[in-house]
């Protein structure tokens, strides 16, 4: 079967590997649909997890149940369903707390172990979530929703009548989207791509041209801010445009060396509240309720439905051209 392997840090490969099976308590899925995610350069380009080479990339991923263990119950051949990457060892402090991800030994399809960039995968039972009918291109935004989500939760963003996203590319039009969806009035999404600031407003969201220095009009202005860039320029700068009493949600992933000021002092007499939130934390079938709900706007976030051989050179790239949004491995309706 064809696959999308990282053979070696820095190397992209469309690569003919064994077919996987399925063992006791796995399954066996056929992938219709997996996502390039900003993670996956940087597993590729060995910044992020342990660099388990040779690795097939994808933690993003949707598709059928081809084959079934031993053992496997409450799952059926044919069965449509989104996988959760995440591998948590179960015991550890955060797990018994039910804060998976962060596992002190967490890992993940794509990162630790084979992904969704191949033709079949196997996967545990318990990572699969039944989908239903929904499209396989819509189901594959379940994982980075989810991860949106875990954010939307932490920020507590149904009590925010404002927000403003920095970042118009997919994962900050999913935060966005999502905070729409859970009530907040005014969304708005700061960007310096004029292309992309048209694609905001097309979507029913506020643009905001990126400014060197926050204007007089957006200072202090929103009970939530969060950033989807990985920017440390950018995080640094979020409690500026932030509401006294608002709250400023760390979400984009910045280097991990990375370091910004904070006024405590600001803080303290602003009443700020400052939140972090890592990765997606059993949450795709609320994301899947979501997408269900917002299935229209959600969809136009797939900017590329692409065959395997056709993703390294994305990968590889690290980017693609202009106007790109979502990039898809796709096998078919």
């Amino acid at each position: 079967m064809q696959a999308i392997q990282f053979p070696a840090r820095g190397v992209v490969a469309l690569a003919d590997l064994p077919m996987p099976f399925a063992a006791p308590g796995r399954i066996l899925v056929e992938v219709r649909a997996s996502g390039i995610c900003h993670t996956d350069i940087d597993v590729l380009n060995g910044r992020y997890g342990a660099g388990a080479y040779p690795l097939v990339p994808g933690h993003e991923f949707s598709g059928t149940v081809v084959a079934l263990g031993d053992g496997v119950a409450g799952l059926a051949l044919g069965d449509h369903v989104v996988i959760d990457p995440n591998l948590a060892c179960g015991t550890c402090r955060a797990c018994r707390r039910g804060r998976i991800n962060l596992c002190e030994k967490l890992g993940a399809y794509g990162v630790s172990c084979d992904g969704g960039f191949e033709e079949y995968v196997a996967v545990d039972a318990a990572r699969a979530v039944p989908a239903g009918d929904m499209p396989f291109d819509l189901s594959a935004l379940a994982e980075p929703l989810g991860c949106v989500l875990n954010g939307v939760a932490a920020a507590d963003a149904a009590r925010a009548e404002s927000a403003l996203v920095f970042g118009a590319g997919p994962i900050g039009l999913l935060m966005a989207l999502a905070l729409r969806d859970a009530g907040v009035a005014e969304v708005a999404v700061c960007e310096r791509d004029a292309g992309r600031l048209a694609f905001v407003e097309s979507l029913g969201l506020r643009p905001v041209e990126a400014e060197p220095e926050v204007s007089a009009a957006n200072r202090h202005r929103y009970d939530l801010v969060t950033d989807a860039t990985g920017v440390p320029a950018v995080a640094g700068r979020m409690a500026d445009y932030t509401a006294d009493g608002g709250t400023v949600l760390f979400f984009g992933v910045c280097p991990p060396d990375a370091r910004i000021a904070v006024s405590p002092f600001e803080v303290f007499r602003r009443e700020l509240r400052l939140v972090g939130s890592h990765s997606l934390n059993r949450n795709i079938p609320e994301a899947l309720a979501v997408l269900r709900r917002e299935a229209v706007t959600m969809s136009r976030l797939v900017s590329h439905r692409l065959p395997l051989a056709e993703i390294a050179g994305f990968m590889s790239g690290g980017k693609g051209a202009g106007g790109t949004m979502k990039v898809q491995y796709f096998a078919g309706a």
